[in-house]
């Protein structure tokens, strides 16, 4: 199983998502955020950066995050990510519907493109990974798209070609409704995407 860290900023939605003991069991070591720049990665294979943190102190590590996937470990961002400290990181920011499921012929406007990919074939379902979007990401040329808009703009995608390591990026943002305890949907992706993130074909 691969040694995963996690990053903690100290908000209860987060204190019960990466507390809950079902997922707490997947983290070799939860790091509070403002600890993370005397903090060691050279332990791990996967960090997961959580949605919601404050971006400050991500600014003030990025190069210590992006060297750890220069080293070949796997790198997690979950949510929305405004300041840039992503690889070929290309954000867009677009309204959200909170309430699109109540209106009438509902679609999320959610695509599956590969739906061979290990996490989608073995782990979760598209309706797993579906609840709102907050915007969407135009990945580097070469990155596995995994769930997109209907314009192709990328809700989840795996990036292998930014570095020697690898990036996986989503504007779904799990951690924070399940921490929230609402959105049913964000506990069945957890369900399946940590054991993914510590077994699967990454």
């Amino acid at each position: 199983m691969r040694k995963i860290a996690v990053l903690y900023g100290g908000s209860s939605q987060h204190y019960r998502s990466l507390h809950e003991p079902k997922y707490h069991r997947y983290f070799e070591k939860v790091i509070y955020l403002p600890d993370l720049e005397k903090t060691s990665l050279d332990e791990f294979d996967a960090l997961l950066v959580p949605s919601q943190l404050h971006m400050g102190l991500i600014m003030k590590n990025k190069e210590k995050i992006k060297a750890f996937a220069d080293n070949g470990g796997i790198v997690v961002a979950f949510g929305p990510q405004p300041k840039e400290w992503i690889p070929g990181q290309n954000w867009e920011l677009r309204p959200t519907n909170f309430w699109w499921w109540l209106e009438k012929d509902a679609k999320s406007g959610l695509v599956l493109k590969n739906p061979e990919y290990d996490l989608f074939k073995n782990y979760i379902t598209l309706e797993d990974a579906t609840w709102h979007q907050h915007g969407v990401y135009w990945p580097p040329e070469g990155a596995d798209i995994l769930v997109s808009t209907e314009d192709d703009g990328a809700v989840l995608y795996v990036d292998k070609v930014s570095s020697k390591g690898t990036w996986i990026v989503t504007t779904l943002d799990p951690d924070f409704h399940f921490g929230s305890y609402f959105m049913p949907a964000t506990e069945r992706f957890l369900d399946g995407f940590l054991p993914w993130l510590a077994e699967g074909k990454v």
